[in-house]
């Protein structure tokens, strides 16, 4: 099904909860209700797959990327829902656990406290890190699920699998809420509760911080080429290119729509094409490789909504779900002017 502009919905939903997250794989979409529940979607038309409930609250979820298990993450615990037969596994550590991330369909990291532990989808603890020096923020993988990446005060800390000890650190000071990694590993970036992004290069550790931003930087992305990076941390939406030697230098593209931005979301499959929300109800699509360093950019189409939208992601290249504070839920179609 394809439209020309945001205003017809593929299907609606309601969920009896405020969303903090949205995620999608294998043809379903999660829905996190900040008192705890995942609702579970069929991508296609909406329907009710199941629910799931991680006592404590979510903060965050995942699916495997074969869509068989779903990993969630709280404040009080974190937990793995799978999709056969409807099974949860949770536990309630007491530990505060922001993020999860798949290496693979047979592995999962979850941040809990000053750890990490790694799990496979019956929940078995393969192996874990040791003591970071906060409270782990956010995980990441590099080299195909090889090396685990994870921020927390002071830096950013590597581990080879089954290695508790990290065997990289990258250090900045300071509080890390966001992690972002280019997908050829030559970049490292956080985003930071001092308004700032910092950026590490993988193979000699050179080091770069882009500072000014009016606002912590709580969102940042790479798009799947791994040339452009997208944070918050400003009312205007920020895009650095990543191309040829680095943002060294460089001025960032800014997209201006929303008062506060809420959410970010690339399209998959390139084609530097970004899904944003804002506190002011507002939803963005943006071709954000427009104009040159330094340009303005204003969005290609946007729509308002009743409530601010709280979480999005796009459920394939052609599908974005959006989810707002009063629990409504809808998929859009991608307009056809923004390409395929």
């Amino acid at each position: 099904m394809t439209t020309t502009s945001l205003d017809r919905a593929l299907w609606g939903a309601v969920v009896d909860d405020a969303p903090v997250a949205v995620a999608t794989g294998g043809g379903l979409v999660a829905i996190a209700g900040a008192a705890g529940t995942a609702w579970i979607l069929d991508t296609a038309e909406g329907t009710p797959v199941g629910t799931v409930t991680l006592p404590g609250g979510l903060l965050a979820l995942e699916f495997s990327p074969d869509g068989a298990h779903l990993a969630l993450a709280g404040p009080a615990g974190y937990g793995l829902w799978r999709r056969s037969d409807g099974r949860f596994l949770g536990s309630e550590t007491g530990s505060w656990s922001a993020a999860v991330r798949w290496a693979s369909p047979d592995r999962v990291a979850v941040a809990t406290g000053r750890r990490v532990h790694v799990l496979d989808p019956d929940g078995v603890r393969q192996w874990g890190t040791d003591l970071a020096p906060s409270t782990v923020t956010d995980l990441a993988w590099l080299r195909d699920g090889r090396r685990l990446v994870s921020s927390a005060y002071g830096g950013v800390r590597c581990h080879e699998r089954h290695s508790a000890q990290p065997v990289a650190e990258y250090k900045y000071v300071g509080s890390h809420l966001a992690i972002a990694l280019n997908p050829n590993g030559r970049w490292i970036c956080t985003g930071n509760q001092d308004a700032s992004i910092h950026i590490w290069r993988t193979r000699d550790g050179d080091e770069l911080t882009m500072h000014g931003y009016p606002d912590k930087i709580a969102r940042l992305a790479f798009d799947g080429t791994g040339r452009w990076l997208a944070s918050d941390g400003a009312p205007d939406i920020t895009v650095w290119d990543f191309s040829g030697k680095g943002p060294a230098g460089t001025k960032p593209r800014s997209l201006r729509a929303h008062e506060t931005v809420t959410a970010l979301a690339w399209r998959p499959g390139g084609g530097a094409i970004l899904a944003s929300a804002g506190a002011e109800q507002k939803v963005a699509l943006w071709r954000a490789d427009g104009g040159r360093a330094g340009a303005l950019l204003r969005p290609v189409h946007e729509r308002e909504l009743p409530e601010p939208v709280t979480a999005l992601a796009w459920a394939e290249p052609d599908v974005l779900v959006v989810a707002d504070y009063e629990g409504r839920v809808e998929a859009w179609p991608m307009p056809d002017d923004l390409g395929r």
